[in-house]
């Protein structure tokens, strides 16, 4: 297997990392900072959040120096990287809270733009990838049930109603990232067509403009307390929402089929991107640990803290080779070779990133609860990302299943 970088994907990062630290540290900073004030990215009396100019105007510059779409493989429309290229990229951008979305890299936008890139008719991506890819609109998901356990995705209550040349939706969807969004125009819906079908023949997935009629956000959850504004997790609701038939995405029943392809990469981003998160707090714990004394010592020089530097330190490095091995499986073996990796890095990730944020803000004390440091909101995303896109047990029990396989 072959980890190395290319010499495009080694000047893409090189630049990124200059970007990133001129241009987005900065404002993040303020932005951090602001927000600690409770002055900014709040709901307003409309009921929607805002985005901050001095955001838009790096997404200009990222546009403009050749920073966009960089995790789509396609070199007309996107950086044309592998995967494994693609891995050292996203890992820098996990350092911050939300570079990804500066080069709009940002989840559930990139799933979504390959859904529509791989499946989607061209009709469906004149009105919807285009835009997409060039930052005038965002999107969401819409898959996720309150009602049922959604661990299983067979148990999907929603229904997507094949009538005439009409599609109708009925149901309510919840964790539906990126709703909130001021920009956010369309959603992709899974619902159930076919309880008749093969299982995995049963559900289709359908384009629904937000402001379709029967679309409606019931409310805003906070993730532990954040709203990860401005684009944020919504609870929608679907009644009697109707649309033309060519609204499906590749045709009935396929929802399954397209799932599968959209999360595979999809995981594999949210790792890498925690990876650069893990790195980014075991920085802020050493540095941390170096300048601070108690007890007549620094720090990092008591209570087993060199040990706990070190273990996290090889947690790192471990993580970074098995997600490169996973990412190097999707190039050359697609999705079906790489699903027990993919599987794996989604369990090891979050709970690495976890325990070194933990560690983190054990470090900073009482200032690693607040917002004066990124660490809560940091040790929040690893938390929930147990749960985002399939929960810690079941990518374990595919793992075994492949494992067990071996014997059978």
């Amino acid at each position: 297997m072959d980890f190395g970088q290319s010499a495009r994907s080694l000047d893409h990062l090189e630049r990124l990392r200059s970007f990133i630290a001129a241009e987005v540290e900065p404002v993040e900073r303020h932005v951090r900072a602001v927000r600690r004030d409770a002055l900014a990215q709040r709901r307003d009396a409309t009921g929607s959040w805002s985005v901050s100019p001095e955001f838009r105007e790096l997404q200009r510059k990222a546009r403009e120096a050749g920073l966009w779409n960089l995790f789509l493989p396609d070199p007309d429309l996107g950086a044309g990287l592998s995967n494994v290229e693609y891995a050292p990229l996203a890992e820098e951008m996990g350092r911050s809270m939300f570079a990804s979305a500066v080069f709009n890299c940002d989840a559930p936008d990139t799933g979504n733009m390959e859904v529509l890139y791989h499946y989607g008719s061209a009709e469906q991506k004149d009105r919807w990838l285009r835009p997409l890819l060039d930052g005038e609109i965002r999107s969401a998901f819409c898959m996720t049930e309150p009602d049922v356990a959604s661990s299983d995705a067979t148990n999907m209550a929603a229904t997507a109603v094949v009538d005439g040349d009409e599609v109708i939706l009925n149901g309510r969807k919840w964790w539906s990232t990126g709703i909130g969004h001021p920009d956010c125009r369309v959603l992709i819906f899974m619902g159930l067509t076919d309880p008749n079908a093969h299982k995995y023949q049963q559900h289709s997935m359908v384009l629904v403009p937000i402001d379709t009629p029967g679309v409606t956000v019931e409310r805003m959850l906070p993730a532990m307390g954040y709203f990860d504004e401005p684009g944020g997790h919504g609870e929608v609701s679907f009644t009697d929402v109707r649309l033309p038939l060519d609204a499906v995405i590749a045709g009935p029943g396929r929802g399954f089929e397209i799932a599968q392809g959209r999360l595979g990469p999809g995981r594999i981003h949210h790792c890498m991107r925690l990876v650069g998160l893990a790195e980014h707090t075991l920085e802020l714990a050493c540095r941390r640990g170096l300048d601070r004394t108690a007890f007549g010592k620094p720090i990092v020089d008591l209570g087993g803290n060199r040990e706990r530097i070190a273990d996290a330190r090889i947690a790192i490095n471990q993580l970074r080779l098995l997600v490169l091995h996973a990412a190097w499986l999707l190039d050359t073996q697609g999705l079906a070779g790489a699903r027990s990796a993919v599987s794996e890095i989604k369990v090891a990730a979050p709970r690495v990133a976890q325990q070194i944020i933990d560690f983190a803000i054990q470090i900073h004390g009482g200032a690693g609860l607040s917002d004066d440091f990124p660490l809560a909101g940091a040790w929040t995303a690893a938390r929930a990302l147990r749960l985002a896109d399939g929960p810690d047990e079941v990518h374990q029990g595919l793992v075994a299943r492949f494992e067990l396989g071996k014997y059978n």
